[in-house]
């Protein structure tokens, strides 16, 4: 009996010792922003600046900033798959994307992702947000079963009182407060723990029209559908990151460290933001709602960090930032001067620079030292083979297939390559991009062939000289560049149709 209790001591001990190595975990994923949405970011190549983003500024000059980090796609759904599973959009059964929460989801059911994985390591994990892709709901005639979406207007079949399956519940987050199409899309309605959450004392499931969006002072950005009666995305922000706190307060002192991967409704259309948040003006402070939104975002990050220090938790954290694809291009905000993707490119859905070039942001002060910028290749899909490294998980063959740890890089290695080589891809366009040693070959794969397996060599740049993509420089049809278009073509086709495995975990 002495010798079981010894035993028992010395697991307590050494599972306190574990837990007090590993930091607390929060993944930003922020909805639409560019690189240069971001002060820090904006200022490497330019000194106008139209809105500040001094809380991310500061995470920026107090860690590690990637100035060739890349979202999967150039759109929000593909992307999310990716981050979610650290595997290429192109290994789903929806490539370019699942278009709606009544879908199938493309995560399989034994699939890894980042929130199985921080459970597994004994973090309390937790889903904050935009879910962004397919999950199961029931039929209203028969909630038991699974709702599938026609895609037509006014969808009222559906069950929306609850989450069946595929949701963050499901998928290894012990806690979730979710929006399951962000801000902009059906359901219009929020999810604490895949159960609908009443907006107000008098909420009932009612018929979300655009005339109920321009009474509240909103403009649908998708079509019409099922929401909870006191629907308004001006509160949105608010809501998710007044949970997200007490997350932090609720958990930064249990035996257990906190995972938190927080999906921003920031700054998705339609461009809603507080009036105020945290005490900060935020609604008409800034050249174009979107802007305001932008300032939201970083206000929102300024709460969080907040929470961390009061809750004495603020050097046993790391923070990751980054964004589901590129900025936006909207005329009010560019009209003040402000450059979403600052040199690059096209923006959100382009095959460009712009699309899917993106801030990322790494801080941890135990761990990574201050005023470090990598030029490293890099992509939003590396979230979770960083996230094995630092909790010592080996991930199994068949998961993660293209995450890249990226833990030396964050700790100083300048010799670390992540990437041989990056494969993106655009949006709506169908255009697939791969990048080596500087050089980028966009691919267009044939809108009506829904194997993908139709390509064609579309636009070949010199990223090293010309890393705005210049129209002028484009190399496609130039006679002396074209055995590089046939080894770049070559490369995707091999990797893409093979499925062969391109992250180094």
């Amino acid at each position: 009996m002495k010798l079981k209790k010894l035993i028992a001591i010395v697991f307590s001990i050494y599972g306190c010792y574990i837990y007090a190595q590993q930091p607390n975990v929060i993944v930003v994923l922020a909805d639409d922003i560019g690189s240069g949405d971001i002060s820090y970011y904006r200022r490497l190549h330019s000194n106008k600046i139209v809105v500040e983003t001094p809380t991310l500024d500061k995470l920026s000059q107090e860690g590690i900033v990637f100035t060739d980090a890349h979202s999967p796609a150039a759109l929000c759904a593909p992307t999310r798959y990716a981050v979610m599973t650290g595997n290429h959009c192109y290994r789903s059964y929806a490539p370019w994307g699942v278009w709606g929460c009544y879908q199938p989801s493309p995560i399989e059911e034994n699939q890894l992702t980042l929130g199985k994985l921080m459970k597994q390591a004994g973090y309390k994990t937790s889903f904050f947000g935009k879910w962004g892709f397919g999950m199961d709901f029931g039929r209203k005639d028969n909630p038991a079963v699974v709702y599938r979406s026609p895609r037509k207007e006014r969808e009222t079949g559906v069950d929306i009182t609850k989450v069946l399956d595929k949701g963050p519940v499901q998928n290894g987050f012990d806690y979730s407060y979710m929006y399951p199409a962000g801000i902009q899309a059906e359901p219009y309605a929020v999810y604490e723990n895949g159960i609908m959450t009443p907006l107000g004392p008098d909420s009932e499931i009612t018929f979300i029209t655009k005339d109920y969006g321009t009474k509240r002072g909103f403009k649908l950005d998708k079509k019409e559908g099922l929401g909870d009666s006191n629907w308004n995305p001006h509160n949105a922000g608010k809501l998710l990151v007044d949970k997200a706190v007490e997350f932090i307060e609720r958990n930064a002192k249990t035996k257990a460290p906190f995972f938190m991967y927080y999906c921003s409704q920031a700054v998705h259309k339609p461009h809603t933001p507080s009036k105020v948040l945290n005490g900060t003006k935020i609604a008409g402070t800034t050249p174009s709602n979107h802007l305001d939104m932008v300032k939201e975002l970083d206000v929102q990050m300024e709460m969080m960090v907040e929470a961390l220090k009061e809750q004495g938790v603020y050097d046993n954290t790391l923070i990751i930032f980054t964004s589901d694809n590129g900025g936006l291009r909207i005329k009010p905000t560019m009209q003040s001067g402000h450059q979403s993707n600052t040199i690059y490119r096209g923006g959100k859905n382009t095959a460009y620079e712009g699309g899917t070039r993106v801030p990322f942001i790494a801080w941890w002060p135990s761990k990574i030292k201050a005023k470090q910028i990598s030029d490293k290749p890099i992509l939003g899909i590396d979230i979770m083979a960083t996230l094995a490294a630092i909790t010592n998980q080996k991930i199994e063959e068949h998961q993660a297939m293209d995450s890249s740890n990226l833990l030396p890089v964050l700790l100083g290695d300048g010799r670390a390559k992540p990437h041989e080589f990056l494969i993106t891809q655009s949006g709506t366009s169908k255009r697939a991009m791969i990048t080596e040693d500087g050089w980028k070959l966009i691919i267009q794969v044939d809108k009506k062939d829904k194997t993908n397996a139709t390509r064609t060599p579309f636009a070949l740049f010199n990223l090293n000289d010309n890393v705005s993509e210049n129209e002028n420089k484009n190399l496609i049809n130039k006679p002396k560049y074209q055995s590089k278009v046939k080894e770049l073509f070559e490369k995707y086709n091999r990797t893409r149709d093979s499925k062969v495995k391109t992250g180094n975990s």
